[in-house]
Order: structure tokens, then C-alpha cells, then sequence
């Protein structure tokens, strides 16, 4: 049972409905409210044909009528700093006095965008893996006001709806996933635009090869079973390696229009042409499949 029974979603693109997606699943009374009436519209008709129980959902087109009642409000508005700041103003000022606000963004400090509000304590990042009703994991950062028992219930609640919370200890430009996402994707585009292999090659590596390990363990536990006496001996035996490589990755990669084409066309060729649609579904059945395995098979 989830430990906070009303919720409320404000924002409702991709990553809004999906986390209405995660609160139904597990029981919640969610309250749903955007500005555009026409992504609301966009938001059930994907929510219906994900078969979700969508009677769960109350669509309100008056903010403070949407947060009437919740416990927790899960913000996920544009990813611009005054945009969020003036969303923040309005949940601190509409929403219960208990109320968590939790936001979706995926770099900003929540110190800063509650700063100034009388309310900052109950603010807190709490930043999916996208789609996060297929990606258990969300970043929760409190902000520098943030009350550590506001930090304890988000935890709570996040495990009590079939999330995995992982509690950052500071604040970091684009938390932890987004950071070492950003360290892969600069390596492959610089290995793509040195010309030392097309995009299905890097894809490939990690396709078929380091992500069949990272979809069971993370970098450390996977150094851990590399050497029959652990991290320890494998980062001793092949430390200096690792440095050397490390000290050769080059610059940042131009991303530029040219590079993404070229990218687009690498990425095209791959698929085929296939629908992305389809890929998406695709995606998330096996996800679900993975996750099942794991949970059935859980490591020693």
C-alpha cells in the first residue's frame, strides 16, 4: 500500500503521465492538472492504452483544485529554472501545509528553486529514470531548507510505490545518472566522429556486451566479479590501464547540426525505419522481463 493515498501530478508530457502511470499502479488517488488541455487529452488516451486503471485519475483544470487533499505533488513542468521557480511559488502556495513537492527535474538544485519560499522545507528533488513506470530508480536531493524527515517520507513513499530511491549526499550538476550517461554518450560520439566506428558498432558494445552486465550490477560490483580476489585486486592489476585510457578521452565532441544527421542517419539504419512507437514497446516489455528475472533470481 502506498504510504501517501492522494497524490497529485502537475505536468502531464512524457515523464508527467508516466509517473501517473506509477501512481495508480500502486493505489493512489492521483490528481492530475496542466495548463495545455491538450497534453492532459494526450496523457489518458497514452494512459488507456497502457491499460492503466485510469479510474483512478480526477482531471482538474484549476491548480488549487488539484492539490486539494494530496499528501505528495510530483512536479514535472519545463526544464527551465524560471519556469520551475514559478511553478514552486504556486504549489507552496496552494498546496496543504504538509504537502510534499517533489520535482522531475533532471539537473537543478532544489535549493535554488525553492529559494525564497516559505514552504522550501517540504521541497525536494525526485528526479525518474525515463519512463518510470518501466525504470524503477529516482535521484532524491533535498535542497540546502529541505526538512530531513520530508527526505525520510519521500524515500518511503517512492519504495511503498515500487520506485528505488537513491539519496544523493550533495548536489551535483545533473545528479548521478545524467552525469555518467552524459561521460558514455560523450565518448561515443567522439569515437563516432574520430572515425574509429560507425554508431551500430558503439551501439553494439554496449548492447551486446558492458550493458548485459550493467543490467545486472553498476561499474564497482562488475570490477568486483572481473578477478577472482575482487575490486581490489582487478583495480590493482589494471588501475594503471584504466588511468592511461582515462588520460587519453578526448575533448567534449561537437554536437553540432552535421554530427546529430549524422547520428540520426546511424541510429536510422539501425532501426530500419521501424516505428519508434514500436521500439518503445519493444523497450519496455523487455525491461519488465529483465526486472522480473532479477527479482526472481536475486543476486547472492
Amino acid at each position: 500500500m502506498p504510504s501517501i493515498p492522494v497524490v497529485a501530478v502537475v505536468g502531464t508530457g512524457v515523464i508527467g503521465r508516466s509517473w501517473v502511470q506509477v501512481f495508480i499502479r500502486a493505489g493512489c488517488q492521483t490528481r492530475v492538472y496542466d495548463e495545455n488541455p491538450d497534453q492532459i487529452e494526450k496523457a489518458l488516451t497514452w494512459l488507456e492504452a497502457e491499460r492503466a486503471i485510469t479510474s483512478l485519475v480526477s482531471v482538474h483544470t484549476n491548480l488549487s483544485d488539484a492539490l486539494k487533499g494530496a499528501g505528495y505533488v510530483q512536479e514535472s513542468g519545463p526544464e527551465q529554472m524560471e519556469v520551475k521557480k514559478a511553478i514552486y511559488a504556486r504549489l507552496d502556495d496552494a498546496a496543504g501545509p504538509d504537502a510534499i513537492l517533489g520535482s522531475s527535474t533532471s539537473a537543478y538544485d532544489m535549493s535554488e528553486i525553492a529559494s525564497g519560499l516559505s514552504g522550501a522545507r517540504r521541497c525536494i528533488v525526485a528526479h525518474p529514470v525515463n519512463p518510470p513506470h518501466v525504470i524503477p530508480v529516482v535521484e532524491i536531493l533535498p535542497g540546502t531548507e529541505t526538512d530531513p524527515e520530508v527526505v525520510a517520507q519521500t524515500r518511503e513513499f517512492m519504495t511503498s510505490v515500487g520506485q528505488t530511491p537513491v539519496l544523493l549526499k550533495r548536489y551535483v550538476p545533473a545528479f548521478l545518472l545524467n552525469r555518467m550517461q552524459a561521460a558514455l554518450i560523450r565518448e561515443a560520439v567522439s569515437l563516432v566522429e574520430s572515425g574509429v566506428a560507425d554508431v551500430d558498432a558503439v551501439d553494439a558494445v554496449i548492447r551486446d556486451g558492458l550493458g548485459l552486465r550493467w543490467a545486472l550490477m553498476g561499474p564497482f560490483a562488475v570490477a568486483d566479479t572481473n578477478a577472482d580476489g575482487g575490486i581490489r585486486e582487478y583495480f590493482t592489476r589494471y588501475g594503471q590501464a584504466y588511468k592511461n585510457c582515462m588520460d587519453q578521452l578526448g575533448p567534449t565532441p561537437s554536437f553540432d547540426a552535421e554530427m546529430i544527421e549524422r547520428l540520426g542517419r546511424g541510429t536510422d539504419a539501425m532501426s530500419g525505419n521501424a516505428p519508434r512507437s514500436e521500439t518503445l514497446r519493444w523497450r519496455d516489455r523487455l525491461i519488465r522481463k529483465i526486472r522480473d528475472l532479477k527479482a526472481a533470481d536475486p543476486r547472492p
